[in-house]
């Protein structure tokens, strides 16, 4: 389940002044921040940060926040990243166009620090709610319970060390979707663990012999899916 603690927030705006008060008071509630100045360098640093919630002012040069979104809501990888827009009272632009865009929400400045942290911390409960809702995966014969760290083919139980059920749980969270070995390395032995690509290839092929072939395709010369079709 993520917390504050593990929540990254991307802060995107041109004003130096915003962008050192946000980063300021996020950190100290235990937000991972990352910045940009604009909505080109956002596109760019998204991609590489991959944040749970972005934080966007609307004008900005070289590349808008409205721009930016429609651009990100493009990726996949962005289909569910809270972004929420920092407006200004004076500013006229329309929020029909920006919610077509894909925003998810507004915050008027000047920002209020208490307010904006209280808005965050709704977001990670929602979150929270939705991911408890979704400890159970159940894909044709297969059942995955996170909770409990078991899985069932049919009606029988199958045991699975913790980094093998990690590894199943993740790929089948997001069925077809395909993850390269560097990917699969990051989210489920994390940067701090230092292991190397055919760690994966290992995993993969003990799962296999435990679950059945036809769960998890590898995709020559990119990685690893978990088939749902």
């Amino acid at each position: 389940m993520q917390t504050a603690t593990n929540y990254k927030v991307l802060v995107v705006d041109d004003d130096r002044d915003i962008v050192e008060m946000l980063q300021y008071n996020l950190t100290r509630e235990g937000y991972d921040v990352s910045e940009a100045e604009n909505g080109k360098q956002a596109v760019a640093v998204a991609q590489s940060v991959k944040p749970d919630i972005i934080l966007m002012d609307v004008m900005m040069p070289v590349l808008d926040g409205i721009a930016a979104c429609r651009q990100l809501r493009e990726l996949e990888e962005f289909r569910n990243t809270h972004i929420i827009f920092l407006t200004a009272r004076s500013e006229e632009f329309s929020e029909v166009a920006a919610f077509e865009a894909g925003a998810d929400d507004f915050i008027t400045k000047p920002i209020k620090p208490r307010a904006l942290l209280s808005r965050l911390a709704a977001y990670t409960r929602r979150d929270a709610l939705q991911e408890e809702e979704n400890q159970v995966i159940e894909i044709g014969d297969l059942r995955i319970d996170r909770t409990s760290f078991a899985v069932y083919k049919g009606d029988a139980k199958i045991t699975l060390p913790k980094k093998e059920f990690e590894l199943l749980s993740f790929l089948a969270a997001t069925p077809n979707k395909v993850y390269t070995r560097e990917e699969l390395l990051n989210n489920v032995w994390g940067n701090d663990v230092y292991v190397i690509a055919r760690t994966v290839d290992v995993h993969v092929r003990k799962v296999r012999e435990k679950i059945g072939e036809e769960n998890i395709k590898t995709i020559k010369g990119v990685g690893y899916k978990f088939n749902n079709d």
